[in-house]
């Protein structure tokens, strides 16, 4: 259902702090033209703690509107109320998206149970494919194996986002789940042994900025081109490195800056990045050949 390069995407902001439509709708084009199998509005990277209902609404609105079927939309649309999460989820499918990214509840700390019928809970009120995104070290809470396995059995919940960089889950995860529980990479730097285990893609952090080469090494992977594939990726380190120097996504906005799309604001409690930081996303992107 959902493979390749698909594009956690930043949200672009204007210095004041407004999100910037047209800047987004610009951005959400070149993505798809630069080759971004499928788009992901308002995760994590997208900023989602800090907009407003009223902002998240609108962006995942934009997308649908600027992809035009052309690639799928997973929209953002988790919470740590499965009553918000269910609100967010209801305005993806109105909107158009083709699934919801749902995040495991974060801050609560809700059990393997709580999980399950948090999940179930949203995948009974709207009928739309989920991708469980479960991603510990910001969420604090770890589905586990068995949970998921328990969640794929409804016809809704589809996949999931794995960002554990756990090698061995997705082999574990495939033989609960099947072979056709979508998993994707949440993690830029094990994205293709990700693949290799198991995994059909990765929704990337990367790919904001360098769209074509993570589209391409994904492509090479799935051709079994694998030389070719390990090639893309073992240029694209430094900047997987890069854009983790600092707290995700200030590196990617900071190196979409470079390139013209946005600028680098993100909102608080976010900092500015330090100078250090700066120098070294800078000299990733000039050398893995996005800046002269």
């Amino acid at each position: 259902m959902f493979k390749g390069s698909l594009v956690a995407l930043i949200t672009p902001m204007r210095e004041d702090g407004s999100v910037d439509e047209k800047a987004y709708a610009e951005f959400v084009d070149w993505q798809i033209k630069e080759g971004t199998n499928g788009i992901v509005p308002v995760g994590t990277t997208g900023e989602s703690p800090t907009l407003s209902h009223d902002e998240h609404r609108r962006v995942v609105e934009i997308a649908v509107e600027v992809a035009k079927g052309r690639v799928p939309v997973i929209a953002g649309a988790g919470s740590n109320s499965t009553a918000e999460a269910i609100e967010l989820t209801r305005h993806a499918k109105a909107a158009g998206a083709d699934a919801a990214l749902i995040v495991t509840p974060y801050y609560n700390k809700p059990t393997q149970e709580g999980m399950y019928l948090h999940y179930m809970a949203i995948a009974d009120a709207v009928d739309l494919p989920i991708i469980i995104y479960n991603i510990p070290p910001r969420s604090v809470v770890d589905m586990s194996v068995e949970t998921m396995a328990r969640l794929a059995k409804h016809k809704n919940i589809v996949g999931v986002k794995d960002a554990t960089a756990n090698l061995v889950r997705p082999l574990h995860t495939r033989i609960a789940c099947g072979e056709d529980f979508c998993q994707l990479s949440g993690e830029d730097h094990t994205a293709l042994s990700f693949n290799a285990a198991g995994g059909v893609g990765c929704i990337s952090v990367t790919g904001n900025v360098a769209p074509r080469l993570v589209s391409n090494m994904q492509a090479a992977w799935a051709e079994g081109r694998t030389k070719d594939a390990m090639a893309i990726q073992n240029r694209l380190v430094p900047l997987h490195d890069a854009l983790f120097a600092e707290t995700s996504p200030g590196p990617a906005k900071f190196a979409a800056s470079l390139l013209g799309k946005t600028s680098e604001h993100c909102r608080l409690p976010l900092a500015p990045l330090m100078g250090p930081t700066r120098d070294r996303v800078r000299a990733a992107m000039t050398q893995v050949g996005l800046l002269n």
